[in-house]
């Protein structure tokens, strides 16, 4: 969400932070509906002090035995009454309007932010890992799974149709060794907080994090009027909204494993096979509030978090810098780290880092001051993926499968799997 004042004073630079997102010039509807809602709030203002006046002069007329007076003073109080909600109305009305406006314009990106329409103009950063050479044609991790019998695509689609699976055996095991792993990683060694969180939330959760009112369509919703969340994300950022932190106590880091849920919306026909693009999935996701100051150091800080998750499983990827095509909504700058998976012969999405700025937490209200000081400002929210566990599982599966179709457990997981040191092989 962004700031007024900065909007009335840079209108110019407002436009041409959305260009660069794609998005058409707003400052003029913006400022035009502003100056409507401060005329508004200022009649009603003056309104409303006219009749305290008058209400203060009925008592002294009557006070004084002038009851012709007494009565045109209550006839105007009675009428700036209905003036004063019929203003409050229309202030309500315009004020709705303008912030349902401000709430759907996505952030303005950095300025070392690539250019481009697509992922294809993002800038790789770094690689790590070389991808293993195979002397066997790699099978994708559909292919392993049902073979092994650990994924049943099938039987899921029965229960719940498309876009699901059910996960058995070692198979499941291992997708649950990989979340303990991570999570053990992150409290252990990244310095971030464990914490649980409800899988259901108020829209005003989902509105704080700017998945609402632009992504209400991927987003699944109760007759409650709950959702579920798509990101634990969601959660762990808003757990803070409408608090003021103490400055010294930032930056915070908080991490959860949990379940995700997504409609998918927009993606008929991509993915349809397997596990790469699911309805209900498990994520460990990362946050960190900061102060202003802090956030770009943070940002790299956690992406480095993200990395080591698969420098330690052994697994090459890339690290990529997102255009302003690809970025996403809430987000000023985010890195994609992407791993290799020898089935497709190409590297896929397994976590994103973003810096949001203070769009979020304008959002959701958060602000941080010094202690002992007056002053407040809005805190910094940063969040990723610390991994998509089941894209995890899957990049597990392909690298380390083996020419008989078993997979071999990495050495980091090994402590995890109960002896376990390869799925469908000798042990």
């Amino acid at each position: 969400m962004f700031d007024l004042k900065f909007i009335r004073e840079n209108p110019d630079a407002f436009d041409a932070a959305l260009a660069r997102r794609g998005e058409e010039a707003q400052s003029a509807s913006i400022l035009s509906m502003d100056e409507e809602h401060r005329a508004i709030l200022t009649e009603a203002q003056n309104a409303q002090a006219r009749r305290n006046e008058a209400s203060k002069m009925i008592g002294r007329a009557k006070g004084q035995g002038n009851e012709e007076e007494a009565q045109a003073l209550m006839a105007e109080v009675s009428e700036l009454k209905g003036k004063i909600a019929e203003l409050e109305e229309q202030e309500r009305t315009v004020g709705e309007k303008l912030n349902t406006l401000l709430m759907s314009l996505p952030n303005a990106v950095y300025d070392d932010v690539p250019e481009g329409d697509d992922e294809d103009a993002n800038e790789e950063v770094r690689t790590w890992g070389t991808p293993r050479q195979f002397n066997f044609e790699p099978k994708e991790h559909y292919d392993l799974g049902e073979t092994l019998d650990g994924m049943d695509f099938e039987r899921a689609a029965k229960l719940s149709g498309s876009r699901f699976v059910i996960l058995k055996g070692a198979i499941a095991r291992l997708e649950r060794a990989i979340g303990q792993f991570m999570i053990d990683l992150h409290t252990g060694e990244h310095g971030y907080t464990e914490v649980w969180t409800p899988a259901l939330v108020r829209e005003s959760a989902l509105l704080g994090t700017g998945q609402l009112p632009k992504f209400g369509d991927d987003a699944f919703t109760t007759d409650t009027g709950h959702w579920l969340i798509p990101t634990s994300e969601v959660t762990l950022t808003n757990i803070h909204s409408g608090e003021i932190l103490d400055e010294a106590e930032l930056p915070i880091r908080m991490t959860a494993h949990s379940q995700c849920f997504r409609s998918e919306a927009g993606s008929a026909g991509r993915d349809t096979r397997g596990m790469i693009r699911q309805h209900q999935f498990e994520k460990v996701e990362m946050v960190s509030v900061t102060t202003p100051e802090q956030s770009d150091d943070e940002l790299e800080r956690m992406t480095g978090c993200a990395e080591e998750v698969l420098k330690r499983l052994e697994l090459p990827y890339r690290l990529v810098k997102l255009c302003t095509g690809d970025i996403g909504f809430g987000a000023r700058r985010t890195y994609d780290i992407e791993v290799w998976l020898p089935g497709q012969g190409k590297y896929r999405e397994i976590s994103s880092c973003s810096t949001c700025g203070d769009f979020q937490a304008r959002r959701m209200k958060m602000r941080c001051r010094p202690k002992g000081e007056k002053q407040t400002r809005f805190v910094h929210t940063l969040n990723g993926s610390g991994l998509a566990v089941g894209r995890t599982l899957i990049a597990v599966m392909e690298n380390y499968q083996e020419a008989d179709g078993s997979i071999r457990v990495p050495e980091a997981l090994k402590p995890y799997m109960g002896g376990i040191e390869v799925i469908g092989g000798e042990a």
